[in-house]
């Protein structure tokens, strides 16, 4: 696996990062309730001589504007080894439900510029930097939003080929169950965006698919 022992995993992100975790970081049973909890216990239980300490720094409603004003609080003050990014929800959501209100927006040239800006003070600092496309779990491409979302998960995988990050494209994870489940019955209430407990675990599987997690490793 990518993540060496001894190694201090953060994950940041909004609403589907934070999942109800403490403040002012969530660890231990205070990590939230959703892919980052899983990843966590998938770390323990299958490495546990790993020593890996995972933290949850993700925060409701955040657009990317928004992790950049914190960084150095939700980040860099935790000294990580490693760490994941998955926003652009909410940059590419509020253009949709609150299309009159263009303050809330997030375009895509704001985008693009704010993660890369991102990507290159942090790539520095750690050993490893993840970066996660955000998706929408909708049944067709066409769906504005879903191919708003699309146009944002390529500047992800852009800035991660540039800059050698690793890079994990959820919503082609999720659009591998369409062909045998409705995608939105993924998400909590049937919204398209918050991940029910399955859907969470899509999302834990491909982070750690990337990072050559071994699912058969044993350590007797």
């Amino acid at each position: 696996m990518k993540i060496e022992k001894n190694s201090t995993l953060l994950m940041i992100g909004d609403s589907v990062t934070d999942c109800g975790r403490g403040r002012p970081v969530g660890q231990y049973w205070e990590i939230g309730n959703g892919y980052v909890s899983l990843v966590d216990s998938l770390l323990q239980t299958v490495y546990p001589d790993y020593n890996i300490r995972v933290l949850n720094t993700g925060t409701s409603g955040d657009q990317v504007k928004h992790l950049k004003e914190r960084w150095e609080e939700d980040v860099f003050q935790h000294n990580p080894d490693w760490v994941s990014i998955m926003i652009g929800i909410n940059d590419v959501w509020r253009q949709f439900s609150h299309p009159l209100e263009t303050d809330w927006h997030v375009y895509l040239e704001e985008y693009e510029q704010t993660l890369r800006e991102l990507v290159q003070q942090t790539l520095p600092k750690v050993k490893g930097l993840v970066l996660m496309t955000p998706y929408y779990l909708s049944t067709t491409t066409e769906d504005p939003m879903r191919a708003t979302m699309d146009v944002y998960g390529e500047v992800v995988k852009r800035i991660a080929q540039e800059t050698g990050a690793i890079f994990v494209d959820t919503q082609a994870a999720f659009d591998a169950l369409s062909a045998y489940v409705y995608p939105a019955s993924l998400s909590n209430g049937w919204d398209h965006v918050h991940p029910n407990q399955n859907g969470h675990l899509v999302l834990a599987r491909s982070f750690l698919q990337a990072v050559q997690y071994d699912w058969n490793r044993s350590t007797t």
